[in-house]
């Protein structure tokens, strides 16, 4: 094969959708492949697989010497204004985006009110960009982690109070 067919068939794959291509001529083999373009987003919504609970045993207890007891009012304060708050939490390790470009706006912000499968943010994993829908419907009250952060799976992203 000659330097001038190898360049149009690099030609004809840049144009076409075409990822490999190999060609074999006698004892002459050429594999070209293309790679992919950053413009070419692939968004994929996934659902957290619920995690299973396995028995365990419980600890032996262990006498403790009597201390005198912490005020309880102010933990408990804290808590019983979360408690009516739903956490939403990442479903896979990446990192964690609040817009589908840095020049685009969030796709929802503290104080937006938001339904059942509205788009919440982006979770990019292995060089696929997840969007991560609502499961609930209500108010964007927190958002607890920063843009372009890493994020474990189970990591909490969002706190909505429920409509």
């Amino acid at each position: 094969m000659e330097f001038k067919q190898i360049q149009e068939l690099i030609k004809a794959i840049n144009k076409s959708n075409i990822s490999e291509l190999s060609v074999e001529e006698g004892d002459f083999k050429i594999t070209i492949k293309q790679a992919q373009t950053i413009s070419e987003t692939q968004f994929v919504a996934v659902q957290a697989p619920m995690p299973q609970m396995l028995p365990q045993a419980a600890p032996a207890p262990v006498a403790l010497p009597q201390a005198a007891p912490a005020p309880a009012a102010l933990p408990a304060a804290a808590p019983a204004a979360s408690d009516k708050l739903i956490t939403i939490k990442s479903p896979m390790i990446g990192t964690f985006y609040r817009s589908s470009a840095p020049d685009k706006p969030s796709f929802v912000n503290v104080g937006d009110d938001i339904k059942q499968g509205d788009v919440l943010c982006i979770v990019e994993a292995m060089k696929l960009f997840n969007e991560i829908e609502s499961e609930v419907s209500g108010k964007i009250v927190k958002v607890l982690i920063d843009d372009a952060s890493p994020v474990e799976y189970d990591q909490p992203l969002f706190l909505v109070e429920p409509a």
